[in-house]
């Protein structure tokens, strides 16, 4: 019988993790040698797959309001009725915005819209803020999906990458279909633009079966970096009252998505910013401004979102370096 030391061993070695032993990482219970060794082991292969370093990227919200694809985890889910009328973020406040976060030390910028915010305004704020970033300085789009004419029009704007995910309970408690979201993974592919994504939102009720397909689903994506992070419960969601994850629980999830993308993939993220999740083998975290669909307010900045200097004392609490200057994980 294969052992759980085993199978880490063998993902430490370099060897691609089975189904059945993703599956098998997954079900160990907390607070086990067992859930320690996993956790350790995925610290390690992060450690060795950014070359000790872990980064801290910035991400400015671009607009808030109702959106039709009604995710019952997000404030601007139009059913939720949190966000009852849109609001675009001036476009000073955007730039003002991405360059503090630089200032601060983001490693790479993000700019995140609504599913339905129209890509043209997208691209005409992406190209001032790439023209203001210093030039090594990637900056990466968080948008709805999109086709492959859509991918070059990003890709000759300036974006170096993409953040995209197959969420959980995606097609179920939100309007989108899986296919839709793995045909924006091939258009990004195509035109040139590094995916970054994740196993998210986690939240109680998710079966380790669902967490095994979403962590397949993203290993297969190839990204640059993938992780975990929990769903959080907004007053007012329809999915509030499943209720949150613990940040322990989640050590342990991100750890086995660690393990389970191999050393290729550099980069492994957790959200929100957390001591444990960066102990157990988190490598990126996000600082956030402007519109947040984990929030209720329009400047998460001053609410939820967690800014640059506050996430690199969480690395520094986890004995994490945090590296200077432009990603590593995103390639200009």
């Amino acid at each position: 019988m294969t052992t759980i030391k085993t199978i880490v061993d063998q993902a430490l070695a370099g060897r691609q993790l089975e189904v059945a032993e993703i599956r098998a990482l997954f079900a160990v219970p907390l607070f086990t040698e067992e859930s320690s060794q996993i956790q350790l082991a995925a610290r390690k292969m992060s450690e060795e797959s950014s070359n000790g370093q872990a980064e801290v990227h910035g991400q400015v919200g671009v607009n808030s309001g109702p959106c039709p694809c009604d995710c019952g985890f997000c404030s601007f889910a139009a059913s939720n009725r949190i966000f009852k009328k849109h609001r675009v973020e001036p476009l000073e406040d955007i730039i003002r915005k991405c360059l503090e976060l630089q200032k601060a030390g983001a490693n790479a910028i993000y700019l995140m819209a609504t599913a339905n915010f129209r890509l043209d305004q997208f691209l005409r704020i992406g190209k001032v803020v790439r023209q203001e970033l210093k030039k090594e300085i990637p900056l990466i789009a968080n948008i709805g999906d999109f086709g492959d004419q859509e991918a070059m029009a990003l890709k000759e704007t300036g974006f170096t990458g993409v953040y995209h995910a197959v969420r959980l309970g995606e097609g179920q408690v939100t309007r989108i279909e899986i296919q839709k979201r793995l045909n924006s993974f091939q258009a990004a592919a195509k035109a040139g633009l590094q995916l970054g994504t994740c196993v998210e939102p986690v939240g109680p009720e998710h079966s380790q079966d669902e967490l095994v397909e979403k962590t397949i689903i993203t290993r297969k994506a190839r990204p640059v970096f993938s992780g975990a992070a929990r769903r959080i419960g907004i007053p007012g969601t329809s999915l509030s009252t499943q209720g949150m994850v613990s940040e322990a629980r989640m050590a342990h999830i991100l750890a086995v998505v660690r393990l389970a993308m191999g050393l290729a993939i550099p980069g492994n993220c957790t959200h929100e910013p957390n001591v444990l999740g960066a102990i157990a083998g988190a490598n990126l975290l996000w600082a956030e401004a402007g519109s947040n669909p984990r929030d209720t307010v329009n400047n998460t900045e001053h609410s939820r979102g967690y800014d640059v200097n506050r996430c690199q004392s969480i690395f520094s609490e986890a004995e994490w370096k945090v590296l200077e200057g432009p990603s590593r994980f995103f390639k200009l």
